[in-house]
C-alpha cells in the first residue's frame, strides 16, 4: 500500500458530489481507476454499481464493496483539508477512504495469485432514502456464490459489524382544505395537525429490552406565513435490535395516525424505506478470521456490532456478510467529519490480511 497515494486518491473521490441516487459522477472516476489497474470485467450495470474483477484460480468470490453515495446534497462545499494526523471534509471518512481503498486493492492484489476471485464492487444508494438498492443488487447477482462479502466502511476501526439492524422508514402526510390565516381562521391547519401528531409520536414509551429508536429527520409543509397549511409531512426511522419491539412500535403509530384521520383532516402513512435484519453468530469463522487480522495488524480492539450498513443486505439472505472500519474519525453526516491518517495502514492492513486468509 502507498499511504500518499491513497489519502490522495480519497481527497480526490471526496470532492466529487455523489448524494444518494446522483452517484454516476463518482461510479465513473471509479471507473477510469479500475481501467488504469487493469481489473477485469469491469462493467457499470442498470442500478449504478460499479464491478471490477481480480482473477481467482477457484470459486466462491469474495466481495468487497464500498458505498458511492453521501448524505450530503450536490450543492454542499465539499472543501477539505489536511491538518496533522487529520483530514477533514464531507464524506471523506463516509465513504471516500473505502472507495480509494478498493482502487488500492486493484493496484496491490492483481499480481497475487489468488485462491478465489475477487469482485470489487462500488454500490449506490446506501444512505438516506436509497434502501441499500445498490446492496440488493449485489446480492441478487451472486446470491448464495461467495465466499464472503466484506463491506467496507471509512470509520470505526476495530468494529465488526455481523448483525444488521431491521430499519423501518415512514412519510406521515397530513392533508386538510387549507385557507387563509384571517377569513378562515378556525379551520384545521395540515401542519398544526402535524405537530399535535407528532408530539404524540416521539412521546411514545420505547422498549428498554432491546435498545430501540425512533427519529423525525425531515419535516415539510406550507405554503407561506399568512396561510392555513392544506399539507405537511414528516419523515420518520424506526430502528431496533428487537423485531417484536420494532414491530409494536410500527403498530403504535399507525394506530395514532388512524385517530388522527377524519373527514376534515386526511392522514397518510407510507412506507419509504425498509431493511431488513439478520445476523452471523459470534462464531462464525469469518468473524473469527476478521478479529484475527486486526490483531495481526496491530488492532488491539475486535468488538462485535449491531448496525445498519450495506452488509443487511447478505446478512437478511442467511450469506456471511460483515461489514468493517478501516481508519478511526467523527463527525460522520456533518461537515465537520474528519478521519486520522495513523490508523489507516493497519485497517488496509487487517483487510488484505483478512482476504488472504479467506
Amino acid at each position: 500500500m502507498d499511504l500518499e497515494r491513497l489519502i490522495t486518491r480519497a481527497i480526490e473521490i471526496q470532492s466529487i458530489p455523489a448524494p444518494t441516487f446522483y452517484e454516476s459522477k463518482r461510479a465513473i472516476f471509479l471507473k477510469n481507476a479500475f481501467e488504469n489497474a487493469n481489473l477485469k470485467d469491469i462493467e457499470l450495470d442498470t442500478v449504478g454499481n460499479l464491478y471490477g474483477l481480480i482473477p481467482g484460480s477457484g470459486n466462491h468470490p469474495i466481495i468487497i464493496s464500498a458505498h458511492l453515495d453521501t448524505v450530503f446534497p450536490e450543492d454542499t462545499p465539499l472543501d477539505s483539508r489536511r491538518d496533522g494526523n487529520r483530514i477533514y471534509g464531507p464524506g471523506i471518512g463516509d465513504n471516500s477512504i473505502a472507495l480509494a481503498t478498493l482502487i488500492e486493492l486493484a493496484l496491490d492484489l492483481s499480481s497475487e495469485k489468488l485462491e478465489h476471485d475477487i469482485w470489487l464492487v462500488a454500490n449506490v444508494c446506501e444512505e438516506g432514502l436509497g434502501n441499500i438498492r445498490g446492496m440488493r443488487g449485489v446480492v441478487n447477482r451472486f446470491q448464495d456464490q461467495p465466499q464472503a462479502y466484506i463491506v467496507l466502511e471509512g470509520m470505526a476501526l476495530g468494529n465488526i459489524y455481523h448483525k444488521g439492524l431491521r430499519v423501518k422508514r415512514y412519510r406521515i402526510t397530513v392533508e386538510t382544505a387549507g385557507g387563509h390565516s384571517w377569513a378562515h381562521a378556525g379551520r384545521p391547519s395540515a401542519i398544526h395537525t402535524l405537530f399535535k401528531l407528532g408530539s404524540e409520536i416521539i412521546d411514545i414509551d420505547l422498549p428498554l429490552d432491546q435498545r430501540t429508536t425512533l427519529n423525525v429527520g425531515v419535516i415539510a409543509g406550507g405554503t407561506s406565513i399568512n396561510t392555513i397549511a392544506n399539507q405537511a409531512s414528516l419523515e420518520l426511522d424506526l430502528r431496533s435490535e428487537g423485531d417484536a419491539q420494532l414491530d409494536t412500535l410500527d403498530r403504535a403509530i399507525k394506530n395514532l395516525c388512524h385517530d388522527y384521520h377524519r373527514d376534515e383532516i386526511k392522514v397518510k402513512i407510507s412506507m419509504v424505506g425498509e431493511r431488513p435484519g439478520g445476523s452471523l453468530p459470534d462464531d462464525h469463522p469469518l468473524i473469527a478470521a476478521a478479529c484475527s487480522a486486526l490483531k495481526s495488524a496491530g488492532v488491539r480492539e475486535c468488538h462485535l456490532e449491531v448496525g445498519s450498513t450495506d452488509a443487511n443486505a447478505p446478512l437478511s439472505k442467511g450469506y456471511p456478510a460483515i461489514c468493517i472500519g478501516l481508519t478511526r474519525g467523527d463527525g460522520a453526516h456533518t461537515p465537520h467529519e474528519y478521519i486520522e491518517i495513523s490508523p489507516i495502514e493497519r485497517g488496509y492492513t487487517a483487510l488484505t490480511n483478512l482476504i488472504r486468509s479467506l
